[in-house]
C-alpha cells in the first residue's frame, strides 16, 4: 500500500509539472525558466521612453535652402511635445490609488516662436555641408492641479489657476549645395 501511494505522489508530480509555465522542458534554463512578474509601471516607462526618443530626440535633416524661399522653421511643437516636456520638468506621475495622487484637468496650451534663426555653413560629420536652423518656442501651460491624500487625513486640495512654463528648442539641418544622398547611385 506505501508503494503504491509512493508511486502514485511520483506520477502526480511528474503531471502536474507538465501543465503551464512551469513544465520540465523550461527547467534547462535554471532559474530564467520561471517567469517573473514584471511591474506595468516598468513597462510603461520603457515605452515612454522610446516614444520620445523615436519622435523628439533626433534632428531631422532638410534638403537645401532655395534663393527667395521661406526660411521659416517646421512645425511648432505639438500638444504631446509640450505635455512630455513638462513631465520631465514637473513630473506627476507614479502616485498610489486611494493614498496620493495628482491630477492635471482642463489643460490649454498657448505656443509663441520666440527665436527664428540659420547659421552659417558649416562641416558637420555623416551629413556634410550643413546649416543648423533653430527655432526657440515659450510654451505656457494653464492647467487645474488636483493634489489627492488619502491618508493618515483623506483631503483634496485643488489649485484652478495653475501656470507652467516650458522652452522648447526645434532645430533641424538644412544641405547645402547640390547633396549627394547617394539614392539614385546604381551601386
Amino acid at each position: 500500500m506505501r508503494i503504491q501511494k509512493i508511486v502514485s505522489l511520483t506520477l502526480l508530480a511528474v503531471m502536474s509539472s507538465q501543465v503551464g509555465c512551469l513544465s520540465l522542458s523550461n527547467m534547462g534554463l535554471g532559474p530564467f525558466g520561471v517567469p517573473v512578474p514584471v511591474s506595468p509601471y516598468f513597462q510603461d516607462n520603457e515605452e515612454m521612453q522610446f516614444h520620445v526618443h523615436e519622435r523628439y530626440a533626433r534632428v531631422p535633416i532638410m534638403g537645401p535652402l532655395t534663393q527667395g524661399g521661406p526660411v521659416a522653421a517646421i512645425d511648432p511643437p505639438s500638444d504631446d511635445e509640450v505635455i512630455h516636456a513638462l513631465e520631465r520638468a514637473r513630473p506627476i506621475r507614479g502616485g498610489v490609488p486611494f493614498l496620493y495622487e495628482k491630477q492635471r484637468n482642463r489643460v490649454r496650451i498657448v505656443k509663441e516662436k520666440i527665436a527664428d534663426y540659420i547659421d552659417d555653413p558649416r562641416f558637420v560629420p555623416l551629413i556634410g555641408f550643413a546649416q543648423l536652423h533653430h527655432a526657440h518656442y515659450k510654451c505656457t501651460v494653464y492647467f487645474e492641479e488636483r493634489t489627492i491624500n488619502g491618508w493618515p487625513v483623506p483631503y483634496t486640495l485643488e489649485d484652478k489657476e495653475s501656470v507652467e512654463v516650458v522652452y522648447i528648442d526645434h532645430n533641424h539641418f538644412h544641405m547645402c549645395g547640390d547633396p549627394d544622398t547617394g539614392a539614385s547611385s546604381p551601386y
